[in-house]
């Protein structure tokens, strides 16, 4: 069987991957909590656990080493933040960037190669509805997730016709736990909303993924938001956006 890797693996939408994933590969799962990733790769079936803060520079190493070459590489780990950016925890914010971005790049940089030599290997790069505009009070999420798209579609331009796809799968908010630790559950963008669960999410992005989709939009109204942004004037859009994640007044 063919090697997938999935980063940020104990929870949300990167554990519902891992179990789409798992009857038809071998599996290595990747995340902070060795507990966790252990009593996940128990249930199913078996796994490969890799425990790493790939908030950290060290962190990607420990993967890279640990595991040459990979057919199925799914870049999942990712924080956020919620809340004026010039109030904002600035090793919170590094550590953002740092996951979000950089160790998506470099563990990217280290598969694709290997995949490119074979002509065959798939790139699963999660991003976000939040890619397609700027994103008021999660200025540098918003800004990290916009760079994951680009990166992905560029490389699925890189790589046409070499047995390669890359694809950005572009879920809007989800009922992953990401809200809670983000502590935005009071912004009305997610409050009191039924939210797509994580496993919907995940199946539709190892369907897009298998078909080779550039972008993998799930929803027909998230479909509809990102492509009414290019059609509004930016600061429309930014203002939209704002008013959007502001916090109700008198909550708390």
């Amino acid at each position: 069987m063919s090697t997938a890797i999935v980063t940020g693996a104990s929870g949300g939408i990167g554990l519902e991957i891992a179990r789409v994933l798992a009857p038809d590969h071998d599996l290595v799962l990747v995340a902070r909590s060795a507990d966790k990733l252990e009593q996940i790769a128990g249930e199913l079936g078996g796994a490969q656990v890799l425990a790493a803060d790939l908030a950290t520079t060290a962190g990607v190493r420990a993967v890279t080493g640990a595991l040459a070459d990979v057919d199925v590489l799914v870049n999942n780990a990712g924080i956020g933040d919620f809340g004026p950016f010039a109030e904002a925890d600035p090793d919170r914010t590094e550590r953002m960037i740092q996951l979000n971005v950089t160790s998506l790049t470099a563990l990217t940089r280290h598969y694709l190669p290997g995949m490119l030599a074979r002509r065959h290997g798939r790139v699963l790069n999660v991003a976000s509805t939040a890619s397609f505009q700027p994103g008021p009070l999660m200025a540098v999420y918003y800004a990290t997730k916009a760079y994951v798209l680009s990166f992905s579609e560029a490389l699925t331009e890189e790589t046409r016709g070499n047995g390669v796809t890359v694809t950005a799968l572009c879920p809007g908010p989800t009922a992953s736990g990401f809200q809670a630790a983000a502590e935005m559950e009071l912004s009305p963008l997610v409050a009191n909303r039924k939210l797509p669960t994580s496993a919907e999410v995940a199946a539709f992005g190892v369907k897009a993924m298998e078909r080779g989709d550039a972008v993998a939009i799930p929803g027909v109204m998230n479909k509809v938001m990102a492509e009414s942004v290019r059609f509004s004037p930016r600061f429309v859009t930014r203002r939209i956006v704002h008013r959007m994640q502001a916090t109700k007044p008198g909550a708390s």
